[in-house]
């Protein structure tokens, strides 16, 4: 049972900090997505600190319940954070979310849940895993996460998709170092059973670190790229998703076979049918008309000196309308 609290409570803390980093995010100088400028801006944002703050925190909940339960266990709960964050930020930012958003968060939620349920992996052994495989495994991971950001750093500047899709690419690669990170995590509990001397010796250790500061890295770049509902949805379940293939893969633990699989591939379907669903969305596109970043970059007066506020009611303000624009063309006159 306390896994599974401190599981949930890594995806409070985990949400909190998602939040709080759009926000500091949000106040950023434009331009900055990729770039070590931008944490040294954010750097200067209580609100941000206060996200570094929680991600910490939910940092020591998940070493705590991987110390105490399985990689296959513990890391699939954290898909808790996504609704939690959609809840959070709709409150923070103000922000409606419509069915169509709670509906494919719920279907990405329902289809992770029922692929483990269906695999039902097993407890696995860290202490076996020999050192060409551990080389092989943070090589493809790190592979996959390089392929993503020259995605994202391709998607930049595609006109009219706002980020939206830079920020998507982004948060995979961030959830995938996440994922790297999970799994490091379980190699050091681990080391540190044999004795908290060894602990400082271990190569999993630093490699923790590092894993660690490359996926804050990416999620400030994703957070700035486009919105969080952007963000969140590949955020969340890149990390379950890449904790799951290094548990079955590298810490041989075991999953359900026969007609079981074929369900799990159901499952995994459905949960890529939501993720396009949701990618399609006119809030996720650019499309909807009073985003985040239009509503704090809306400026009160362009060049032309003309408010750019709600106009009057032309029932009521026609003539002073027309005075400040100036006269009525007449019919046929250019």
């Amino acid at each position: 049972m306390l896994k599974y609290t401190l599981a949930v409570l890594a995806a409070c803390a985990n949400a909190t900090s998602s939040v709080l980093q759009r926000k500091a995010n949000r106040e950023a100088p434009r331009g900055q997505s990729l770039s070590l400028k931008l944490i040294w801006s954010l750097m200067h944002e209580p609100v941000w600190c206060g996200g570094v703050a929680a991600v910490t925190a939910g940092f020591l909940l998940q070493a705590a319940a991987l110390g105490n339960g399985q990689l296959s266990v513990v890391e699939p709960i954290l898909v808790l954070e996504l609704p939690a964050t959609l809840i959070l930020a709709s409150r923070v930012f103000g922000s409606r979310l419509h069915r169509r958003e709670w509906g494919s968060a719920a279907v990405m939620t329902a289809g992770l849940a029922g692929l483990l349920y269906f695999l039902s992996p097993s407890a696995g052994r860290t202490e076996g895993v020999r050192w060409y495989t551990w080389i092989i495994a943070v090589s493809i991971n790190l592979a996959f996460i390089g392929v993503m950001v020259a995605w994202g750093r391709g998607a930049a500047g595609r006109k009219g998709e706002r980020g939206a899709r830079q920020a998507a690419v982004l948060a995979v690669a961030a959830g995938s170092a996440f994922g790297l990170t999970a799994a490091l995590i379980k190699g050091v509990t681990n080391v540190y059973a044999q004795g908290f001397g060894t602990l400082f010796t271990s190569w999993q250790l630093y490699g923790m670190i590092a894993a660690g500061a490359l996926g804050m890295f990416l999620v400030q770049s994703a957070l700035r790229a486009g919105r969080l509902i952007a963000a969140q949805p590949g955020l969340t379940l890149s990390d379950p998703i890449v904790a799951i293939l290094w548990g079955i893969l590298v810490f041989h633990e075991r999953v359900r076979g026969g007609w079981y699989i074929a369900l799990a591939v159901i499952s995994g379907l459905i949960m890529a049918s939501a993720v396009i669903a949701l990618a399609r969305s006119p809030l996720l596109s650019g499309e909807a008309a009073d985003t985040e970043e239009e509503r704090d970059e809306r400026p009160e007066e362009g060049n032309s000196g003309r408010s750019f506020a709600r106009s009057p009611d032309p029932g009521r303000d026609g003539d002073s309308q027309q005075s400040a624009i100036g006269p009525a063309p007449r019919r046929g006159e250019r």
